[in-house]
């Protein structure tokens, strides 16, 4: 049976039994997307390029030189700015001397620091397992590169700013000393210059000092402490991201397509269909009697799997008592299940 266009329509109830009831009637529907999106998933899985990471890693040692220091905290117990090393590695410094060892552009790489260690975890993914392992290799020699470089062009621009201080204080101590001969004895400015002469003598010392300390500092940027390994099985696509994604999508695709359906739909399936669309309730045949007993009037709305021989003896037996019919429609979807008896009382 079929209701009319304007009947009232609601959502399934809060009752499991409708939600079972809405996904027995809709369930080709969700199956279907369920499906399609199953499909999907696997087809895109299959056009997707295979894609291989390898990783290498780097002990990051301290230079000796002044460098950018890190706050200590119980993820990073080092001195060293790590976070500030793996935006380095990272930067297009390194990648232009990667794409000159590589002899081809670069590819995606990634930068981590492990908690609690001075290591760069350095990630490069390419189409090809050996071309991965290659990139992350490189990577990891060029960073260690780089930083040799720069701590040796910083070292050797102290070494001159030094130097040629050094040279300053030295030709001014000079001209002080030069000077003495001709100062009498006693004189305030023999005094003074002998205190100048102390103070550049000082500065002498300590410059010289600083020197052949930095003199004697070797640059050790680190080492690579895991060589990159070419993978043996794909990084991406993954499976499980794109099997789940398409079933994700074809279950709430199917649910909400159905559920639309269902809402659209005033074709009544069974007994609790009748009270969800209609708002009547359900009585069986034996409580007419009493319901109707203050002269109320009795709605039939045959239900399937009831006949139009059904219909009609209910009809004869409240015209019997005297009971108004409101109406009564022959049934005219196919039987789903046997006859129950049950009619919608209107009060």
């Amino acid at each position: 049976m079929s209701l009319s266009p304007g009947a009232p329509t609601h959502l399934p109830g809060g009752d499991l039994a409708d939600y079972g009831s809405f996904l027995r009637r809709r369930w080709p529907i969700i199956l279907f997307f369920l499906a399609l999106g199953i499909g999907g998933g696997v087809a895109l899985l299959r056009a997707a390029p295979l894609a291989y990471t390898a990783s290498a890693q780097v002990l990051v040692s301290a230079t000796g030189l002044p460098e950018q220091t890190n706050q200590v905290t119980n993820r990073q117990r080092e001195s060293l700015n790590l976070d500030t090393e793996a935006q380095i590695a990272q930067s297009a410094v390194v990648a232009k001397k990667v794409q000159a060892a590589l002899k081809s552009t670069p590819g995606p790489v990634e930068v981590s620091v492990p908690p609690n260690t001075s290591v760069l975890e350095i990630s490069y993914t390419a189409t090809d397992p050996n071309t991965a392992a290659a990139g992350a290799s490189a990577y990891a020699q060029a960073y260690l590169a780089h930083r040799s470089e720069s701590s040796t062009q910083a070292l050797e621009a102290q070494l001159k700013t030094l130097l040629a201080k050094l040279k300053q204080v030295n030709a001014s101590l000079g001209s002080v000393a030069a000077t003495l001969p001709g100062l009498a004895k006693g004189t305030a400015e023999r005094t003074i210059a002998l205190q100048r002469q102390n103070v550049l003598s000082r500065q002498v010392y300590n410059l010289t000092i600083k020197y052949d300390t930095l003199k004697t500092i070797v640059v050790t940027p680190g080492s690579v402490i895991s060589d990159a390994i070419a993978p043996s099985e794909p990084s991406s696509p993954s499976p499980p991201l794109y099997l789940g994604s398409g079933f994700m999508a074809g279950l709430l695709a199917g649910i909400g397509l159905a559920w639309l359906r269902d809402r659209l739909g005033t074709r009544l399936h069974d007994s609790a269909d009748v009270k969800r669309l209609t708002g009547l309730d359900i009585v069986s045949g034996e409580e007419i009697d009493d319901l109707t007993g203050s002269g109320g009037a009795v709605l039939l709305v045959p239900l399937p799997g009831t006949s139009s021989r059904d219909v009609a003896q209910a009809v004869r037996h409240l015209n019997e008592r005297s009971v108004p019919v409101l109406g009564a429609v022959v049934a005219t979807a196919p039987a789903q299940r046997p006859a129950t008896g049950e009619t919608a009382l209107s009060s």
